[in-house]
């Protein structure tokens, strides 16, 4: 063990620590999964259209996404330990800032600096706790560590649904500033004065500059897109060629750059490839089409803020066991298999969600969310063995590097994304409807009769039947998002097929076996 990292923590204090460290990334991700179930009420209460509110979650991801390897960056460069404290201040300092805010602007960027300290938190955590534990127990911390993973997330859309109906939306951000000032002052007491070796590293700064540049760039076409019209928007069109420009000059950067912020030539290799599109596009429509519904529901099914976070709640019953499931197996079946049938098993489950028709019938999500969260759980460990395979054990964490922000990245867009082909789709199903069937036709008639005789007056009866038309109409544009996901899915199971076979011996190598455990670790940000 290193002189300047002399000593262990035993006892209480070392049970306190892996407490502290579980208790702050549960923080972190269940920030991410309880905000989802409150987006409709953020808009509201800063008098912002429900588009506008999803900037606050999208531009969220894309900083929390860009700080997972300026986080790895710190923890080598400085140690793990006061880049750490700093990010839970500073994760306490925008819980504050957002708490307060009345303008929709300060919020936002508030909720940018937060996104931006919760992202740093989860590299330097999860390398503090490693260090902690003796090689020979590392497999446990990995296992301590996924206690306090998959469970807030899939947790956090019902209580944040909770405490959005009865407390309010911010009270989600006074409850932040406490618990994460606690964890970083007993965290600073349990270790002050530890060091670790400084690693004298040059941070890509041209390069890192540009990524935030291209990602915010790409997000901002995505959030503002719908509302400036795309193509008819100078504005719009401005930014597209900017970023398209600046894309360009960056992956000539990237490419030449001796320590590059993200190491893209990692693309030359197939197997990297493939399974980097097949994570991003999947978490893509996975994250884009949780938002859309859970945002959907309160919207246009009239959902409360906590029935429509319950509806999310089964997904957490066969996520984590799945996980572990998984997790031995890859070591023995070829991932393409694995990443092959649950990539169908996302697609079957979309499948049956598109044929979703009545908003009251719980039962008609509860069955494919269930499925859901048997996907979910088995849908990270296949597609990180596809990608790692080949790649030398030094590279590793450069290869996980990469692909975690692209996939975080790609969650972000997935939001925007899904929300465009929704806002799409439903006006379209609403013209159709209305040149087919109108309040006039027989089967309106017959609609408005059914109305009148339930005791509405004519006018009511009329904006009855308009209220019902648009909620029919809305559902057919949710239908469509999953019915075109199930086909997205469907081309990713074939994709995969063309990347190389990784069946591996039975004991697979240590520097797998360790990417492979850390990868579980890492698919809840």
């Amino acid at each position: 063990m290193s002189a300047d990292y002399p000593k262990r923590l035993r006892g209480w204090r070392f049970s306190l620590f892996n407490l502290l460290l579980g208790g702050g990334h549960a923080l972190v991700i269940f920030n991410a999964g309880a905000y989802i179930a409150m987006l409709p009420r953020v808009a509201a209460g800063l008098g912002v259209p429900p588009s506008f509110g999803t900037w606050t979650q999208t531009d969220y991801m894309i900083a929390l996404a860009l700080a997972l390897p300026l986080g790895g960056w710190l923890g080598r460069r400085f140690g793990e330990y006061r880049p750490l404290i700093w990010a839970f201040a500073g994760f306490a300092l925008a819980s504050w800032l957002c708490a307060l805010a009345e303008d929709f602007h300060l919020y936002l960027a508030a909720r940018v600096v937060l996104g931006f300290c919760g992202g740093l938190t989860l590299p330097l955590a999860q390398a503090l706790l490693l260090k902690e534990y003796p090689e020979k127990r590392k497999s446990l911390a990995i296992g301590v560590w996924s206690l306090f993973t998959l469970t807030p997330f899939t947790f956090g859309p019902p209580l944040g649904g909770w405490l959005a109906d009865t407390l309010g939306w911010r009270w989600l951000f006074w409850g932040n500033m406490p618990l994460a000032l606690a964890i970083a002052g007993l965290l600073g007491a349990l270790l002050y004065g530890r060091g670790g070796p400084h690693l004298r590293q040059r941070l890509d700064v041209p390069g890192c500059v540009m990524a935030i540049l291209i990602l915010f760039g790409v997000q901002a076409i995505l959030n503002q897109g719908n509302d400036w019209d795309w193509a008819n928007s100078g504005y719009i069109l401005a930014l597209a060629v900017g970023v398209a420009a600046l894309l360009l000059y960056w992956l000539i950067w990237e490419w030449g750059c001796r320590r590059p912020f993200l190491d893209i030539r990692l693309f030359a290799r197939r197997n990297f490839t493939i399974g980097v599109i097949g994570l991003c596009v999947g978490f893509l429509c996975f994250q884009g089409l949780l938002s859309l519904l859970i945002v959907q529901l309160q919207l246009a099914l009239g959902y409360s803020s906590f029935l429509a976070g319950l509806v999310f709640l089964p997904m957490a019953i066969f996520a984590k066991p799945m996980a572990g499931i998984f997790h031995e197996v890859v070591k023995r079946v070829d991932a393409r298999l694995l990443a092959s049938a649950n990539l169908l098993g996302f697609a079957a489950t979309y499948f049956w969600l598109s044929r979703f028709d009545d908003p009251d019938s719980f039962a008609q999500l509860f069955w494919p969310k269930l499925l859901e969260g048997a996907c979910l759980g088995s849908f990270f460990v296949p597609l990180t063995a596809l990608l790692l395979h080949g790649i030398p054990a030094e590279r590793h964490w450069r290869a996980l590097e990469l692909a975690n922000l692209l996939r975080i990245a790609a969650g972000a867009i997935g939001i925007a994304l899904q929300g465009v082909i929704f806002y799409r789709r439903t006006p379209l199903h609403m013209t159709r409807f209305a040149e087919n069937r109108d309040a006039w036709s027989d089967a309106g008639a017959d609609a408005l009769q059914t109305l009148l005789a339930g005791g509405f007056e004519a006018d009511a009866a009329l904006a009855k039947f308009a209220k019902l038309a648009g909620k029919a109409q809305a559902i057919r544009g949710l239908n469509d998002a999953f019915w075109l996901a199930g086909c997205v899915f469907v081309a990713l199971a074939a994709l995969v097929w063309l990347a190389e076979p990784t069946r591996a011996p039975l004991r697979a190598a240590p520097a797998m076996q360790r990417a492979l455990e850390e990868a579980l670790v890492e698919e809840d940000a």
